[in-house]
């Protein structure tokens, strides 16, 4: 910031008062361009429109509204006019119609927003529109090519098959060659107990599923694996017994089983068959 008394020729004068109702940063920017004027900041600006009650205001505001300081009629026609030219395209266009005006691309593109001035796009595709990648071979540039997939070729993070994961709820699956049905993938990672014990024994019946014999989830031995019926499963977790089927030791759990067995059957004969027939000759 300058210090002391800044003295200003007429001729500097009568400049910064015609630009009065511009920035006062804009002003001494141009200022220092114009006049070779290192020595005079914003604040020195600012200060002298103040001094001097050169300050656009209310009035000055009310004198400018809807109007623009910085194009001309002509030129404001012109850029209606060219409405739908791209902002890459509009700048230059408009430096070859007016090759005597000092306008930068931002200013152009700042003046049809606050006018208004649309091109017309959206930016969506139409029906029927082609984009501009068509018919164009992409790829075709030596170092993007040598670092492309061949036809046939594997990445090289690819799993061969049989690789095994452990998942987080402890359970491991295996990679095998069946086509996923949620992805349509030929290969496929499914528990490993699950599938050895299909192997050996066919698929799981309906309404079963596969219980853990030594509370090893990771031992996927078919003989590890017992098909018990869901709904003995809250009966095997303790939540009715003090002894959860994973915590007994191996000589205990065949009875824990046939206790949830015993006590299930128990469950279903007291329960009445909601489907069965009424008997005709009942209540007489």
């Amino acid at each position: 910031m300058s210090k002391g008394h800044i003295s200003y020729s007429e001729q500097e004068l009568a400049w910064i008062k015609s630009n009065s109702h511009r920035s006062r940063r804009d002003i001494a920017a141009d200022f220092a361009k114009r006049f070779n004027r290192s020595d005079v900041s914003d604040n020195n600006i600012k200060g002298l429109c103040t001094r001097m009650r050169w300050s656009a205001g209310a009035a000055g505001k009310s004198r400018t509204r809807g109007k623009s300081l910085l194009f001309s009629p002509d030129q404001i026609e012109w850029l209606r006019s060219n409405a739908t030219l791209a902002r890459t395209e509009v700048h230059p266009a408009f430096c070859a119609a007016f090759p005597n005006t000092e306008v930068s691309a931002k200013q152009i593109i700042a003046f049809r927003k606050r006018a208004g001035i649309k091109t017309g796009r959206t930016g969506r595709f139409k029906p029927g529109q082609d984009p501009w990648s068509k018919g164009r071979k992409i790829g075709s540039h030596p170092n993007s090519r040598a670092t492309q997939f061949s036809k046939g070729a594997a990445p090289m993070n690819a799993l061969p098959i049989g690789t095994e994961r452990l998942r987080d709820d402890g359970y491991v699956e295996i990679k095998i060659e069946r086509t996923n049905p949620y992805t349509g993938a030929p290969t496929w990672f499914v528990a490993k107990h699950v599938y050895l014990w299909e192997r050996d024994n066919g698929p799981v019946p309906d309404g079963h599923c596969l219980k853990c014999i030594d509370g090893d989830k990771t031992n996927c031995d078919p003989n590890n694996w017992l098909a018990i019926p869901r709904e003995l499963l809250p009966l095997l977790s303790g939540r009715w017994v003090t002894l959860k089927f994973e915590d007994a030791e191996p000589e205990i759990k065949p009875y824990l089983l046939a206790a949830a067995k015993l006590r299930q059957a128990t469950k279903k004969a007291r329960t009445p068959n909601c489907n069965s027939e009424p008997n005709p000759q009942a209540g007489q």
